[in-house]
């Protein structure tokens, strides 16, 4: 008898228009068609919604520009809002925030996964954290920081911190007991078995965790600029909302996102670099 070929999944769905088959696979190009029939639906809305002269408008342009008119923006917040320099800004606290979240949940990450004891004694405190809203430690920081750059900074490593410790124990305390019972079969003691064993084979989930973690940054970058961020995204959307031009609302939105993609494209290529063996496999 022969066995069964091809998407074993397929006989589920005879009779079925073959588009709605479960996880079958799919091409790059119907992934693209199928990806930009939301997109350009959206664009067609806004065009309709934001057409005609402003008095004829469904919405009004102090609410909702036109796509035209977003893109004619650009210019303006290129040179009047000096684009390029508040991305400089934003990125710099972004990275700030991410590099003393690091500093703080790796560590402790790393003895929450490998030692039960250490874990038992943060878990309540980490319990807690995850269920705290993110932008109620907006005043909290600003109580302790004050309103300058060492506050943006500090409210941005505890999101990351309370995003990123979770995952790293995860990533640690996951690790199979076989690679631990072989390499205390080999002698190694203690520490060796949480450098070499825990930490090499948690690697690429530790990576993976940085990466969603450094994206955090971007999402509360807005929220961390603002009181009192003389330059930045968060400010051009704050002096944009209070006075105008609205275009520039959305174009910093789109500016967020892009980088924030960008960004997510060299951890993913880091990854790689690091663990190839997860690609190969």
């Amino acid at each position: 008898m022969k066995p069964p070929t091809g998407n074993p999944i397929a006989p589920q769905n005879r009779g079925r228009a073959p588009w709605l088959q479960i996880r079958s696979h799919i091409g790059l190009a119907d992934k693209i068609v199928l990806g930009a029939i939301p997109i350009l639906t959206l664009l067609v809305f806004w065009f309709l919604l934001t057409a005609g002269d402003v008095e004829e408008r469904l919405i009004s342009p102090l609410i909702l520009p036109s796509p035209v008119e977003v893109v004619r923006a650009f210019h303006s917040l290129w040179f009047e809002a000096e684009l390029t320099r508040s991305i400089a800004a934003s990125a710099q606290r972004v990275i700030g925030g991410f590099l003393v979240g690091l500093a703080v949940a790796f560590p402790l990450g790393l003895l929450m996964g490998s030692f039960t004891r250490v874990r038992a004694l943060f878990d309540p405190l980490v319990t807690f954290s995850t269920y705290l809203p993110i932008p109620t430690l907006l005043p909290l920081t600003m109580s302790f920081f004050g309103t300058e750059e060492l506050q943006k900074v500090m409210f941005l490593a505890l999101a990351t911190i309370i995003y990123m410790l979770p995952l790293f124990v995860k990533a640690v305390s996951e690790v199979d007991n076989v690679y631990l019972q072989t390499a205390y079969t080999l002698g190694a003691s203690k520490w060796q078995v949480v450098r070499h064993v825990l930490l090499g084979v948690a690697l690429p989930n530790l990576v993976q965790a940085m990466r969603f973690a450094f994206g955090i940054g971007w999402t509360y970058i807005i929220l961390a600029e603002m009181v009192a961020a003389q330059r930045g995204l968060g400010s051009i959307i704050i002096v944009a909302q209070r006075r105008g031009p609205r275009e520039h609302i959305y174009l910093v939105l789109v500016v967020i996102v892009v980088i924030a993609y960008l960004t997510d494209k060299l951890w993913v290529q880091l990854g790689r670099r690091l663990s190839p063996y997860v690609e190969a496999r």
